[in-house]
């Protein structure tokens, strides 16, 4: 399958949509893949290292800073990677008529209306990246938030993306390794989640009825089986050295403002 990559230095909202829009207009399936958030060469680097069929992708960009485009640009042509940056030629042609350089300023479309293109940006950060579909997103995120299944941390990054927050949450089982990324981060931005172990049960037993026990993991609710979750939580918080909260009968908008408070975010008003 052929693929573009919609590679950006912000959410990569307007590389998706020229890639989309490019793909529409041939029968040959083509995967559209976004990669936003590219801001050093070392994102640059990385990003490059994940593709391993040269042939068959091309780059689509709109990357802002001169010295990542060019970079990008540079290592794409050492691969045999068609690459081609969507604001180059506009910005040239307005820079010639206005007789003025471009600001360079990444998202500096979104400027229109900060706060809620803010909390756009955040939302569809939460998506892409809930339950650790992607853990590369975790050194873009405000905060980190880790605890077990069903302590509801789904639910607390899609509150904190309604102020503006990118919060990305990490699921823990002793059976997974728990991301590297995590260690390499301020560890004043991830948040453990704990809860009382019986209320957990109760939740795990519920989600059970309602969804049927053939849909989830026999052990997803058995006692045993959770005390050993918790016993496992207990050393990665140590390891981690985060801050803990019990949301133990607690609300979300309650834990999301302690977390908000920890992590020192001040929602801007008006």
């Amino acid at each position: 399958m052929f693929k573009i990559y919609a590679v950006s230095d912000s959410i990569g909202e307007t590389a998706e949509l020229v890639a989309k829009a490019t793909a529409s207009q041939f029968k040959v399936k083509m995967h559209v893949k976004r990669v936003p958030y590219i801001k050093t060469l070392e994102d640059v680097y990385e990003f490059m290292n994940t593709i391993d069929s040269p042939e068959k992708c091309m780059v689509i960009s709109n990357i802002i800073l001169p010295e990542i485009r060019d970079f990008l640009v540079q290592r794409c042509i050492e691969k045999g990677i068609f690459v081609y940056n969507v604001l180059s030629p506009c910005m040239n042609i307005a820079a010639k008529i206005t007789g003025e350089q471009p600001i360079y300023e990444p998202g500096a479309v979104w400027n229109i209306d900060n706060e809620y293109y803010k909390k756009i940006e955040a939302m569809q950060f939460a998506v892409q990246y809930d339950d650790s579909k992607d853990v590369s997103g975790i050194k873009n995120a405000d905060v980190v938030i880790v605890g077990l299944s069903r302590s509801s941390k789904t639910a607390l990054c899609m509150y904190l993306a309604n102020k503006g927050i990118k919060a990305l949450n990490v699921p823990l089982m002793p059976e997974v390794p728990v991301p590297n990324e995590l260690y390499e981060i301020d560890k004043k931005k991830i948040i453990g989640l704990t809860i009382n172990p019986l209320d957990l049960i109760e939740i795990r037993k519920h989600r059970l009825l309602k969804f049927g026990g053939d849909n989830f993991n026999l052990n997803y609710a058995n006692e045993e089986r959770i005390l050993e979750e918790f016993d496992f939580l207990d050393k990665v918080f140590k390891r981690l050295g985060c801050r803990v909260i019990d949301v133990t009968q607690r609300a979300i908008e309650d834990t999301a403002l302690i977390i908000m408070e920890s992590i020192g975010w001040v929602e801007r008003r008006g």
